[in-house]
């Protein structure tokens, strides 16, 4: 099945690219382009696509807001993907929040671009090593806020799962770390976000931290 790509950038020439490297892959196509965030969900609303590959700075409406406006719509399952030239506390921590799934700079390979579309379609969270690395300093940053208390429906195991999740680790290595086999890791991912009630793993890192389950620093 051919995944539906949509590319939101204020700049024709970045549009083009983007839609030359994704339409030159026999599993994706992109159905729609659009210069700012206000355009995108106004196509989104009539086209979704599966992807939006979505900027941050962008006139009219921003890339943040577009983000939040789409993940809001019930009615929209399009998943967001930020692309960004700017590797900012600021933008990465509102991304997350805002409900993308994934974030991205710009100067990535075109291949990783490539996995990065595919792994956010298949409902998958998605953050480069560096903007990981990021994310964690804004929370280290933060000042400090109430937080929720630590979810007692979780196991002792689902508990240990969620911290790896949060300090970065993929399933393999979280197999590895705990001595698992990979599908039951899988399983306690699974089961972590039902029960927590969260979207993906980018919401687990945020809920972790918020939470006090991991503490930045630490």
């Amino acid at each position: 099945m051919t995944l539906q790509v949509a590319i939101v950038d204020d700049q024709a020439l970045m549009r083009t690219g983007f839609q030359m490297i994704l339409d030159a892959e026999p599993d994706l196509a992109v159905s729609w382009t659009a210069a700012n965030g206000r355009e995108a969900v106004e196509r989104c609303a009539d086209q979704p696509p599966d992807v939006v590959l979505m900027d941050v700075r962008m006139p009219e409406m921003d890339g943040i807001e577009a983000t939040r406006r789409l993940r809001a719509d019930p009615d929209v399952g399009t998943r967001v993907l930020i692309l960004t030239t700017f590797d900012l506390d600021e933008y990465v921590f509102e991304a997350v929040r805002a409900g993308a799934s994934g974030f991205l700079l710009k100067d990535t390979p075109p291949e990783d671009l490539i996995a990065a579309v595919r792994v956010v379609a298949a409902g998958e969270a998605l953050l480069a090593p560096s903007v990981t690395r990021t994310l964690i300093e804004a929370f280290a940053s933060q000042p400090t806020r109430l937080q929720p208390e630590p979810p007692s429906d979780l196991t002792e195991r689902e508990t240990e799962v969620l911290g790896l999740i949060a300090r970065g680790l993929s399933n393999g290595e979280i197999a590895e770390e705990l001595i698992l086999g990979e599908t039951t890791v899988k399983t306690h991912v699974s089961r972590i976000l039902m029960k927590l009630g969260l979207r993906d793993r980018v919401q687990a890192v945020v809920f972790a931290y918020e939470a006090g389950i991991v503490v930045p620093g630490a």
